[in-house]
């Protein structure tokens, strides 16, 4: 069996919402999508070596990224008992980075360069280091698909998933790109 077969068994297996392979052209990593992030969109910026300006430039993401030749996204959706469904919300998330985490983790024994960005920042540590003491965990740690400069909303429509599916729902996507010419 081939790697790229054991990736999407994994990945299929996992119970993710939704799961759609990545057209390496439609991945853009703008500079727009920084901004917001310097801008203070979710607080973390400066805060967490997962997220600009710890996670390096647009262009250190850019040189990392475009090594890969292959990627999926992945989603999960909530519903929601209303638009103000804190609880339903945040177990939605929580059910997200818990199957995405260990996806990345088994997906690490087959393709140990694989690079995964979630959504929102990294939470593998109580309390980040950044920026008195280096990360703990250098080669688990996650950025965010903003942190990388991807606009969500316009690579899952370049790619066929839906980004919202309607009043009452919440999605979560993540991603995993690869390497497999090694």
């Amino acid at each position: 069996m081939d790697d790229l077969k054991k990736i999407t068994e994994i990945i299929e297996a996992a119970g993710f919402s939704h799961t759609e392979r990545i057209h390496m052209e439609t991945v853009e990593l703008m500079n727009e999508v920084r901004e917001m992030c310097q801008n203070g969109n979710c607080g973390m910026y400066g805060k967490n070596w997962a997220c600009p300006p710890g996670c390096g430039s647009l262009e250190d993401c850019r040189k990392n990224l475009y090594r890969y030749q292959k990627g999926v996204l992945v989603q999960t959706v909530g519903e929601l008992e209303d638009s103000m469904d804190w609880e339903g919300i945040k177990e939605t998330e929580e059910r997200h980075k818990k199957r995405f985490l260990e996806t990345a983790e088994k997906l690490r024994e087959i393709c140990p360069e694989v690079l995964p960005l979630g959504a929102g920042t990294c939470t593998l540590c109580k309390e980040c280091t950044y920026p008195e003491i280096p990360c703990r965990h250098p080669e688990k740690r996650i950025s965010s698909m903003e942190a990388y400069g991807i606009l969500v909303s316009d690579i899952c429509t370049k790619n066929q998933m839906k980004y919202y599916y309607g009043p009452d729902t919440i999605a979560y996507t993540s991603c995993y790109f690869f390497d497999l010419s090694s």
